[in-house]
């Protein structure tokens, strides 16, 4: 008899061998191929029938395979009549007189990574999720790699750099094949947007927007499912479109702007990781070289992977890039550029990248877009979509317009233009570009500007110290050079009275008063102006020239508006002790009061560098004041009360940390330099028309400020005389 052991081992092993068969038919039935799943992309466009062509497209550029197995692709399929229609456009018998690596760019380029159908493509595939309809690019399958390109008459092998170079040194990846990217329009982005049909139809006139357009093809069929990927019929054969770098090369009305490109802002650049991989490819070993773009551009329009903050950015973003004609860039070079330059090579770079750069928008102008798209420089594009634009394109890395005039720079047409493309003012455009720059370029803001050459600073005693990167400035009568940041903060200071936020047209045949950048203020009077440094020396600048920009009017002065050196009781005194002065009465009471010190000028409670207005009651106004007991009745008495009472009055007439002047732009209320017992401040109010100035004090009284006697400069304060006093309550 079989032992108890053996049957159950028996047992055991009926078990093991029936549970591995059922754990075979378990698996086979859950990894064999469903019997409902679709099949691969090739054999589905074989099953509908309509595709002969693109298929023997597949098959001459050798993608069947690839096709027809595994991958993740979604594929936009030219139909047959897709294909009839480019036969006869481009005279080809058929697929068969096509040669492999034509066939191969339509079959790549039709490719896209991954598979998205309709409602996927329009949204953004970024490192922090889906970003709803944010896209309208797509990275296809084909790129260029390494072309062969003659320069300076040498033949060369060549390949795009695949960064911006921005930093100088990443301007290509190893690693990165620099594929182009395919353009689609749907809907749901145009909406997202604030786009129409209207913005496709600006580029593709001959075809209708659907709502999902393939650059210039509709989407016949959409979301057909296959295997390894999602097929969208289009309605025509799509070759890979040329990116900006190449379609600007292959039109020769823009050849003159593109030849600047070439001459100043392009290098070819041996790299050894290319020649290594291009030497694994092909088993030949020859220099790679990399078409890189300056540092100083915006982009590389050569570069098809956008700005490359990260990986996908180049599905919701692209390039814009608006190219002059030949003729209209002639004009403006002639006109603008170099009116005080006589070639290119003589301009200083930095106007060079900015002329370029004004063109260049690192992100997406679209024509309906124009004016609310700002460039780098805060611009938008400043073009008639139906006028100015003579060419338009959509680009695998952006789109490109063709103008028949320039991008005015507002570096160039404003204020600032005037001194920058100028080599007279390098100085002066120095100074104004570490300070005022970003403000002067705004053409939406008017200004008047008075330039000074480079000549004339130097003979104040200024330098720019190339070697040390500083500035210097040394008195032109002798005395202690200063250098670094004290010669800067003078300068600085003097460049602000310059400068002025009002455009005054008319210096030539008036005279007034002009508020300065930094609260000072200058007069003009028929071609002459002067500072208050220049009142102190009894010298004023004429104007030489004339000029009209964008933004405001230039003046060219012979002299510098040079900065004060004395206080403002130093000026006082001078108006006082002219003949028959009415300022007389007011100095007397001031000069004898301890807040005052002759010597320098200094009134206590004047800060050096802050603004100041000084309003002086005249001599009538100062009895007026003396019987209303405001004043005692001599400007020397000692008594504790009638010292208070003038230094109270002094400083209730001087308006703290402002200037204002009878031009009808400032009004309202003002502190004063008066406290009051319990240090509340005490106010003035102002009603301000052009030529008319009244002062309201604390008791409802007013006085009015004397034109024809006021306006007096001083140093960060404006001195005007009233034809009444101010009644303060303590």
């Amino acid at each position: 008899m079989m032992s108890s052991l053996l049957k159950n081992s028996l047992s055991l092993l009926l078990v093991l061998l029936v549970l591995t068969g059922c754990e075979k038919k378990e698996f086979k039935e859950f990894y064999e191929r469903p019997a409902g799943l679709a099949d691969p992309i090739y054999q589905e466009l074989e099953a509908m029938g309509k595709f002969k062509h693109f298929l023997a497209c597949i098959d001459k550029a050798g993608y069947k395979d690839i096709l027809g197995k595994a991958g993740y692709w979604t594929i936009f399929a030219p139909n047959d009549d897709a294909f009839e229609k480019y036969f006869q456009a481009n005279g080809i018998a058929g697929v068969e007189g096509m040669d492999a690596k034509t066939a191969e760019r339509i079959v790549k380029y039709a490719l896209v990574y991954n598979a998205f159908n309709a409602e996927k493509l329009a949204d953004y595939q970024s490192s922090i999720g889906w970003q709803p309809s944010m896209a309208f690019k797509r990275r296809t399958a084909f790129y260029e790699g390494v072309q062969p390109l003659t320069i300076n008459g040498q033949e060369r092998l060549v390949i795009n750099s695949n960064r911006n170079n921005r930093s100088g040194d990443d301007y290509y990846n190893v690693n990165d094949n620099n594929n182009k990217y395919v353009p689609y329009f749907l809907s749901r982005y145009f909406s997202g947007k604030g786009l129409t049909a209207a913005d496709y139809n600006y580029f593709y006139p001959n075809t209708a927007f659907t709502g999902f357009n393939v650059a210039g093809a509709q989407v016949i069929n959409r979301d057909m499912v296959a295997e390894n990927g999602v097929i969208h019929e289009i309605d025509q054969v799509l070759a890979p479109l040329p990116n900006i770098d190449q379609y600007m090369a292959s039109q020769e009305q823009y050849s003159k702007f593109k030849a600047i490109f070439d001459k100043y802002m392009v290098s070819y650049l041996s790299n050894a990781a290319a020649t290594d991989k291009n030497s694994e490819i092909t088993g030949v070993y020859n220099n790679v070289y990399v078409k890189v773009y300056d540092a100083g551009l915006m982009y590389s329009p050569n570069n098809e992977n956008y700005l490359k903050f990260e990986d996908n950015d180049g599905q919701q973003g692209g390039y814009s890039f608006f190219a002059p004609t030949n003729a209209a860039l002639d004009t403006y070079l002639n006109t603008v550029l170099l009116e005080h330059y006589k070639t290119l090579d003589a301009l200083p770079k930095e106007i060079i990248y900015d002329f370029l750069n004004a063109h260049m928008w690192t992100n997406t102008v679209w024509p309906s877009k124009f004016a609310s798209t700002q460039n780098s420089f805060g611009q938008g594009a400043l073009f008639n979509p139906a006028s100015d634009v003579v060419d338009k394109q959509v680009l695998s890395n952006g789109l490109f317009y063709g103008t028949s005039k320039v991008q005015e720079a507002n570096v160039f047409s404003s204020v600032f233009g005037k001194a920058y493309l100028d080599p007279k003012f390098s100085m002066m455009t120095r100074a104004l570009t570490t300070s005022l720059k970003p403000i002067l370029i705004n053409t939406g803001i008017k200004f008047t500007l008075f330039l000074v050459s480079d000549e004339v600073l130097q003979f104040e005693g200024f330098r720019y110290n190339l070697d040390a990167n500083r500035w210097e400035y040394t008195p032109p009568a002798g005395g202690a050079t200063l250098t670094g940041t004290p010669a800067w903060d003078k300068l600085n200071r003097i460049i602000n009275t310059h400068v002025a936020l009002t455009d005054f047209s008319d210096v030539e045949n008036s005279r007034g008063i002009i508020e300065t950048y930094n609260g000072e203020y200058i007069k003009y009077s028929h071609n002459t102006v002067y500072s208050t440094g220049n009142m102190e020396q009894d010298v004023h600048a004429d104007v030489l020239d004339v000029k009209t920009t964008a933004n405001g009017t230039v003046y060219y002065l012979d002299r510098l508006l040079r900065e004060p050196t004395q206080a403002v009781g130093i000026h006082l005194k001078k108006l006082a002790e002219a003949p028959d002065s009415r300022y007389k009465r007011f100095y007397e009471y001031l000069s004898k009061t301890g807040i005052y010190t002759e010597a320098t000028g200094a009134i206590l409670g004047i800060t050096a560098g802050s603004p100041y207005t000084l309003l002086v009651p005249d001599n009538d106004a100062i009895e007026a004041a003396i019987a209303a007991d405001f004043l005692p009745a001599s400007p020397t008495s000692t008594a504790t009360e009638d010292v208070a009472k003038v230094i109270n009055f002094i400083r209730y007439h001087i308006i703290d940390k402002g200037t204002v002047v009878p031009d009808g732009r400032k009004e309202g209320g003002y502190l004063t330099l008066l406290q009051k017992d319990n240090g509340d401040p005490t106010t003035v109010q102002i009603t301000n028309t052009p030529g008319n100035m009244v002062v309201r004090d604390m008791m409802g009284s007013s006085a009015a400020v004397v034109t024809e006697s006021s306006n007096r400069l001083s140093n960060n304060t404006v001195i005007h005389l009233l034809n009444g006093f101010l009644k303060f309550d303590r």
